[in-house]
């Protein structure tokens, strides 16, 4: 039963993926391991691009126009399935979704959404590409806010969530805003997985994702703590995606482990576990992939993963891997 979830859980992963083209003690070491933020936000290389563009009609820095302090904003829940645009209801289905936060001036009546997300797709924050003329994996890995006028109500409602939360003043609209930006340039990469010990609620997370529903979270609980009042008359539920291991053992960097000649192995282990996922496949090569990775994850039990631009070794357990959909109440 364990394998055959953790083959299910895969396949959905894998097949909702698009790409661009593109030793610490136990005693030293606090779990989750703390999010790195950056003082500012790094130029993208230009081998990243992007098969669907982001922030399209919006403000690609996430700047977001000031409203009258005197003005009222009322605040909307957004949730729809991920890709929906492509695969229509498909992911939603199994509860794969994509979060926003809406607003509505009552002085203007515009309407605006919110949302944090890959620059790159999913594929390009979850695994990297390995370029022949590179030693270490090569990522293109960023997320950031888009802020554009507008709601698409059709999106929202017809497969998935459109409901007013609350409201605000155009004064703590602004305050937002303010934070908005400094989170969205300091908080620059995008990270899928939830790693923890078990799936039992108080187990211990050794890794916690950073993803368009934890944008949502955060921005939530800052507008709680401006003094913004939240309810939702339904479930407020999330999508998660979690690993399941023992305590992770900390690898290094791309320096240390890909510049280092005693580290080869090491080195060429973690190409090797990167290049069934590498993007472009046939699909003879892709089934191929396939099996090899549930070879290494199921059998050898073993995960290497990249958080704070550094790789750590998980020993897998059983159940390996899980897609969630639990309710996170509003702050």
């Amino acid at each position: 039963m364990e394998s055959r979830m953790f083959i299910w859980s895969l396949t959905i992963l894998i097949t909702s993926l698009d790409f661009a083209h593109g030793g610490r003690t136990a005693g030293e070491q606090a779990w989750p391991v703390p999010y790195r933020r950056f003082d500012h936000r790094p130029v993208v290389d230009p081998y990243c691009q992007a098969l669907y563009p982001f922030c399209p009609t919006g403000d690609r820095d996430g700047r977001i126009p000031p409203m009258r302090d005197s003005d009222i904003i009322d605040i909307f829940r957004l949730q729809a399935p991920v890709w929906e645009f492509k695969y229509g209801d498909l992911l939603g289905k199994i509860s794969i979704m994509h979060d926003a936060i809406g607003f509505r001036s009552r002085d203007t009546e515009k309407n605006y959404t919110m949302e944090w997300y890959e620059l790159f797709q999913l594929g390009n924050c979850t695994f990297p590409h390995i370029r022949p003329e590179l030693s270490a994996p090569f990522w293109c890995n960023q997320g950031a806010a888009c802020f554009f006028q507008g709601i698409d109500d059709l999106h929202w409602t017809q497969n998935g969530t459109l409901e007013k939360v609350g409201q605000m003043s155009g004064g703590q609209f602004n305050d937002m805003a303010e934070w908005v930006k400094k989170d969205n340039n300091t908080g620059i990469f995008y990270e899928t997985w939830t790693v923890q010990a078990e799936p039992s609620s108080n187990a211990t997370v050794w890794f916690e994702s950073y993803d368009c529903s934890q944008f949502v979270h955060r921005t939530y609980r800052k507008l709680a703590q401006m003094g913004v009042k939240l309810s939702s008359a339904t479930q407020t539920n999330y999508t998660k995606i979690f690993l399941y291991s023992g305590e992770p053992t900390f690898l290094g960097n791309d320096s240390t482990i890909f510049g280092n000649s005693s580290r080869e192995g090491l080195a060429a282990n973690i190409r090797e576990f990167y290049y069934f996922f590498r993007p472009h496949q046939s699909l003879k090569e892709f089934i191929l992939s396939f099996f090899e990775l549930v070879e290494k994850v199921l059998l050898e039990k073993t995960f290497y993963l990249f958080y704070n631009f550094e790789y750590w070794y998980l020993p897998m357990k059983p159940p390996y891997i899980h897609i969630t959909y639990e309710e996170v109440p509003l702050p």
